[in-house]
């Protein structure tokens, strides 16, 4: 049986003829959902973002500095500098710089910074969990076009076999050793056969449509895979769940991010406490002012703003005493959120053991399938070789031959599939360890 995929028939209808597309690896279709992923875009812009917070968290220790400057105008009566009112127009511009410095803020600072910092780790370990997840979509992905071009080259097989069959039926009715009866169950046949192979190609253009969506690409058009190398299947060893959960919860970053909203939880609880302890500031400042007023002698502009510049320093300090126990309930809620945080990270853990668990149950049966259906696809392939030289000696009908053609393609069929349901199961479990996605 053929092992080489032809996309310029299985995609004639989409594809030029007589083109070859280049075909895809599995590391090269992961590499490009990658970087083109939408959901990967989102989650590396969010942590770009949580960049930004820390820094903004960090800059909030430096000194705020800034500068004002106003220009008044009075019309009409108003009180003058002998203690008298008149009519008169006024002016006034006056020009201050000023500082403050927060000297110690209860740890508030130290505290947001460091859960900035948390907030960024758990931001990049997501991250990581969305790579995960695309890998093991586009390897389910690939893995099932593998199977769906077995299954096209069994049915072009198929097709072969029936259209040597009606060939050779036809060949005989004008001989007169065989019926028309014959030769049209045959057509039948041939027909079923084409049908199958018809919607197998089906199943294959879909596959490969589903798997260039999640790359991104714009058509399925020019896009074909290339098969892995399955040798030494049948050497490969399962490690057990337990062994391959003990390195999993260590490297996987579901277990990571979940872990750092957990220490991000016990850190907001210490953010929450600092709310008790006083703060302490420093500000500064420089000003001064120009004034005139309407049948007064006013002092020039350069005068007036050396004789009223004037300087400021201060030191101020906040004790909280009573804040109606404001602070109290966002320590005790801070808690709550820990607790649950806790479970959380139990929950994740859990799910991820009963994640190894069944990909591992799925390993030990797509092995026991794919040793059966070895033995299964050699007796029935034996049984065919014998049917087809019974057949040809006319030692039996068509239908006994047809019925083991039939009993070789379903055996083929569940070879090709177990074959790859267990060689991905087996990887997957690699993948659980922290080892790269391959085939």
């Amino acid at each position: 049986m053929k092992r080489i995929f032809t996309a310029s028939i299985l995609l004639a209808s989409s594809l030029i003829a007589g083109a070859q597309p280049r075909e895809w690896t599995l590391a090269e279709c992961i590499g490009h959902a990658l970087e083109n992923n939408i959901t990967i875009q989102q989650s590396a812009i969010n942590v770009e973002s949580k960049e930004v917070a820390v820094s903004s968290a960090k800059n909030r220790r430096l000194p705020g500095v800034s500068g004002s400057a106003s220009q008044n105008f009075s019309f009409g009566r108003g009180l003058t500098a002998d203690n008298t009112y008149a009519n008169a127009n006024t002016t006034s511009t006056s020009f201050s710089l000023g500082a403050d410095v927060p000297v110690f803020s209860g740890l508030q600072n130290v505290h947001n910074i460091a859960l900035g910092k948390l907030d960024l780790e758990a931001a990049t370990a997501d991250l990581e969990k969305a790579k995960d997840d695309i890998r093991v979509a586009v390897a389910q992905a690939y893995v099932q076009i593998l199977y769906d071009m077995e299954i096209v080259e069994v049915a072009e097989s198929q097709v072969d076999i029936d259209q040597m069959q009606v060939e050779r039926l036809s060949e005989m009715a004008a001989n007169g050793k065989s019926s028309r009866a014959e030769v049209s169950a045959q057509e039948a046949t041939l027909a079923q056969s084409q049908l199958s192979l018809t919607q197998a190609r089906n199943n294959l253009s879909l596959a490969l449509l589903e798997l260039s969506q999640l790359l991104e690409l714009p058509s399925p058009e020019g896009f074909a895979i290339a098969r892995p190398n399955a040798d030494g299947i049948d050497d490969m060893l399962l490690m057990s769940p337990e062994d391959i959960y003990a390195e999993a919860v260590q490297v996987k970053p579901a277990i990571k991010s979940e872990m750092v909203r957990l220490a991000y939880a016990d850190r907001n609880i210490k953010l929450a406490k600092s709310g008790y302890i006083p703060t302490i500031s420093l500000n500064g400042g420089i000003g001064t002012n120009y004034y005139t007023s309407s049948g007064y002698a006013s002092a020039n502009f350069g005068q007036q703003a050396r004789n009223n510049f004037s300087q400021y320093l201060g030191l101020s300090l906040n004790v909280p005493i009573f804040d109606r126990l404001q602070t109290r309930n966002q320590i005790r809620s801070a808690k709550l959120q820990k607790q649950n945080q806790e479970l959380q990270v139990e929950s994740v853990k859990k799910s991820l053991y009963k994640e190894i668990q069944q990909a591992y149950y799925n390993a030990v049966g797509a092995r026991g399938k794919y040793l059966s259906s070895k033995v299964a696809a050699k007796s029935a392939q034996d049984a065919f070789e014998l049917a087809t030289a019974k057949y040809e000696t006319g030692k039996s009908g068509i239908t006994e031959f047809n019925e083991s053609k039939t009993r070789l393609m379903s055996a083929e069929s569940d070879l090709a599939k177990a074959r790859f349901e267990y060689l991905y199961q087996s990887k997957l479990l690699e993948f659980y360890r922290g080892n790269d996605l391959v085939l």
